[in-house]
């Protein structure tokens, strides 16, 4: 799936721990507007269920784990973030959901814009429709190469 892939982030280790830094438009394909987190989800909750019409994300697992299944409108993905230095690229118009929490998960998000509801798809066929009428080669995807202070 071109619209979603794991990120690689830098670390820098030493006999005290580990250290993780993130900077847009080097690390992530955007610049941050925005960053959130979830934690204390219900191992049996759902997160998500939507899709953007602009934003971008990139979503970490800092601590546990949970799954993130992603749905172009063509083709689904499960990715399972469980490393705190790997993260997942979202473009815009992907469905996400995310599930499967691990007790004591936290989930961060960097996101490109700032919080707007007229933003969202939140109903599935609406958004399956803009993907179709939008196609596979969608506008606001950025060319960029992740990774490179690996």
């Amino acid at each position: 799936m071109k619209d979603c892939r794991l990120i690689d982030l830098p670390v820098v280790s030493d006999p005290r721990g580990d250290l993780t830094f993130i900077e847009g438009t080097k690390h992530v394909p955007f610049p941050i507007a925005r960053v959130y987190y979830l934690y204390n989800v219900p191992a049996d909750a759902a997160r998500g269920g939507h899709a953007h019409k602009r934003l971008e994300q990139v979503v970490f697992a800092l601590s546990g784990s949970f799954r993130m299944r992603v749905d172009d409108g063509e083709q689904t993905a499960d990715f399972w973030l469980s490393n705190p230095r790997k993260g997942l690229y979202i473009n815009r118009l992907v469905w996400r959901e995310m599930d499967r929490f691990s007790q004591g998960a936290v989930c961060m998000v960097l996101a490109s814009e700032p919080y707007d509801e007229s933003d969202y798809y939140r109903d599935y066929d609406a958004f399956r429709q803009a993907a179709r009428e939008i196609g596979r080669d969608r506008p606001g995807g950025r060319a960029w190469n992740a990774g490179a202070d690996k």
